[in-house]
C-alpha cells in the first residue's frame, strides 16, 4: 500500500468526527450526564483503512449484563509494567536509505512522522542500534578492525565510529531532534575479528583472553556515542547468541560464557567508568530458549549488573518472557527483534500475528518496550548482505525514486506507539477470548484510558467494553485492529 501522506485530516489524532462538546450536550439531552467521549481508529483487514479515526463512541452507564458480544473489562486498579515504548531498530540499511536516497525534506517529514506525534505521527520512543555491522549493512565491519594478524587489546587508536558517521549518526541524531525522550539500546553482531576463535567477523566465539578487550570496546562505544549526542540507555552483549550464521557477522556466546563477561569484566567496567546506570540486557534471543537466561540470571557475580532480559520473535512462544519474569520478578523483560516480510502476504493475516504477538503478547507479559528490526528496507529487502533476503521494514523506501510506502507494520505499530505514551502503564483487560486479543494502558500524564483490540477471525466480532458502571459496544471488521482512547473517569463525589 503506498500513499506518501496516509492520514487525510479527519484521520489525525485530535480530530474528532463529532467534537467533545457537541457529543457530551447530546449525551446530557438523552439523560446520560455520566457519559464520557471514547475516540478510536481502526485498520481494516484488507489495509485499505489506515489508523483511520472512526465516529467518537459514548462510555455510558448501562445496566449490569447488558454486554452485546464478548466483554471487555477494563480495570485501571490493577496495574502491571511501566511503559518505555514501541519503535524499530535503524540499522546501517535503514539509515543508508533514509540519508542517501530521500531528499532533504522528505526525510524531515518521514522522520518526523516515525518519531513525533503532531500532525498523525507515530512517536516511536524506542530504537536499537547495531554496533558495527549486521546482515542488514552494505558491507561488514566493526569499529576496530584491524589488518590479519594484528591484535590491540588496549584498543589505543583503532576504535573509531567514522564506519556510521555518514549514515547512522545522522539519522539517529534527527530523530532524538524530534523525539529527545527517545529511548536507544545497542547490539554488537560480532565483537572485532581479533578477538575470535575465527579470526573472522563471521562465526567464531569471543577469546577468553578478549574479554576484557570487547568489554573496552562496549564501553567505548557508549562514550563515542554519549560524545556524539546520542545517549545510550541499554546494552546486550550479543545479538542471538546461540546462532553462528555463516554469512554475516554473529558469534556464539553461551550462558556461562555471557555469565563471565558480564559479572567479571563489562559490569564493573562501567562501574568504573561512571555508567553504572546504564542497563545490561541478557539473551537478546528467541523464545524458544528461556533456560539460557535463567542460568545467566542464576549467576550471583553477574546477576547484580543484569536488568533485564531482551527476547526475539523467531522461535518458541511469548509466554517465555512471563516464565523468566516469574522467576525473577525484579528483572525487567523487554521485546528486542521482529522482522516483517513477505512470508505472510496477506495484510490481515499478518496484522493479527503481529498483533496476537507483538504489541498484545509481548506487553501482556510484561515487555517494557517493543521493537520491530528495520525501520526502513528497499524494494529489494535491502540493502543487506547475508542473512534475510526477504524481510520488510516499517515503512519500503524505492531506491530509484524515493517513493514511500507504508507497510502492515507501520500499522501495528502505530496502533500502540501513536496513543500508548512512555511512562504509561499497563493495566487489567480481563481474558482473552478466541481470536479476540486485547491490551490496555493507562497514560501517566492524563490518566487516560488506551485500549487495543485485534480480530484475528475471519468474521467480524461484535464486543463491549466495561470500566467500573460504563461501557460500549464495537464492532471490528475480519481481521481488523482498533485502539480507544477514552478519559480517566471522574472521582465520584
Amino acid at each position: 500500500m503506498q500513499d506518501p501522506t496516509p492520514f487525510s485530516r479527519s484521520a489525525r489524532p485530535g480530530r474528532r468526527l463529532l467534537p467533545q462538546a457537541l457529543l457530551l450536550a447530546a449525551l446530557l439531552g438523552a439523560g446520560l450526564a455520566q457519559a464520557q467521549p471514547v475516540q478510536a481508529w481502526q485498520t481494516s483487514g484488507d489495509g485499505r483503512q489506515l489508523l483511520a479515526a472512526q465516529p467518537d463512541k459514548a462510555l455510558a452507564p448501562a445496566p449490569e449484563g447488558a454486554a452485546r458480544g464478548a466483554l471487555i473489562t477494563v480495570d485501571a486498579g490493577q496495574r502491571y509494567q511501566r511503559m518505555a515504548g514501541f519503535g524499530a531498530s535503524i540499522t546501517d540499511a535503514s539509515a543508508e536509505l533514509i540519508q542517501r536516497r530521500l531528499k532533504p525534506e522528505q526525510r524531515q517529514a518521514l522522520i518526523a512522522e516515525l518519531f513525533g506525534r503532531d500532525q498523525g505521527g507515530l512517536g516511536f520512543s524506542f530504537t536499537r542500534l547495531t554496533i558495527g555491522a549486521s546482515d542488514f549493512s552494505s558491507r561488514h565491519y566493526s569499529l576496530a578492525d584491524l589488518p590479519p594478524g594484528r591484535t590491540d587489546p588496549d584498543l589505543g587508536r583503532d576504535f573509531s565510529l567514522d564506519k556510521q558517521r555518514d549514515d547512522v549518526l545522522p539519522v539517529v541524531r534527527a530523530a532524538l531532534a524530534v523525539n529527545p525522550q527517545l529511548q536507544i539500546m545497542a547490539t554488537p553482531w560480532s565483537a572485532p575479528a581479533w578477538m575470535k576463535t575465527s579470526n573472522s567477523l563471521v562465526q567464531g566465539r569471543l577469546k577468553p583472553e578478549m574479554y576484557g578487550a570487547f568489554s573496552d570496546y562496549l564501553v567505548r562505544y557508549v562514550e563515542a556515542m554519549g560524545a556524539e549526542g546520542v545517549p545510550i540507555f541499554a546494552l546486550s552483549v550479543q545479538n542471538e547468541p546461540h546462532f553462528e550464521p555463516d554469512n554475516y557477522p554473529g558469534m556464539r556466546v553461551s550462558p556461562h560464557e555471557r555469565a563471565e563477561l558480564i559479572g567479571r569484566h563489562l559490569g564493573p567496567l562501567l562501574q568504573q567508568r561512571g555508567l553504572g546506570q546504564l542497563r545490561i540486557l541478557d539473551w537478546d534471543h528467541n523464545w524458544d530458549q528461556p533456560q539460557s537466561p535463567l542460568v545467566v540470571l542464576a549467576d550471583p557475580v553477574a546477576r547484580p549488573y543484569v536488568a533485564g532480559v531482551a527476547w526475539h520473535c523467531y522461535a518458541g512462544d511469548v509466554a517465555a518472557q512471563s516464565r523468566v519474569r516469574e522467576a525473577h520478578p525484579d528483572k525487567e523483560v523487554w521485546f528486542t527483534e521482529c522482522s516483517g516480510g513477505n512470508w505472510a502476504p496477506r495484510w490481515g493475516e499478518s496484522m493479527s500475528w503481529m498483533m496476537k504477538q507483538l504489541i498484545i503478547g509481548s506487553t501482556r507479559h510484561w515487555a517494557r518496550g517493543v521493537l520491530m528490526w528495520n525501520l526502513a528496507l528497499d524494494e529489494n529487502h535491502g540493502p543487506h548482505l547475508g542473512g534475510c533476503g526477504d524481510c520488510r521494514g516499517v515503512v519500503t523506501i524505492d531506491s530509484r525514486t524515493g517513493a514511500i510506502t507504508r507497510n502492515v507494520e507501520y500499522a501495528v505499530f502505530g496502533h500502540a506507539s501513536r496513543f500508548v505514551r512512555p511512562g504509561a502503564e499497563r493495566i487489567d483487560s480481563g481474558a482473552l477470548r478466541p481470536d479476540l486479543d486485547h491490551v490496555a494502558f493507562r497514560n501517566a500524564d492524563d490518566g487516560s484510558r488506551v485500549l487495543i483490540v485485534s480480530n484475528a477471525s475471519r468474521r467480524a466480532q461484535r464486543f463491549t467494553v466495561r470500566e467500573g458502571g460504563r461501557q460500549f459496544s464495537h464492532q471490528l471488521p475480519a481481521h481488523g485492529v482498533v485502539t480507544f482512547v477514552w478519559p480517566e473517569p471522574a472521582a465520584p463525589r
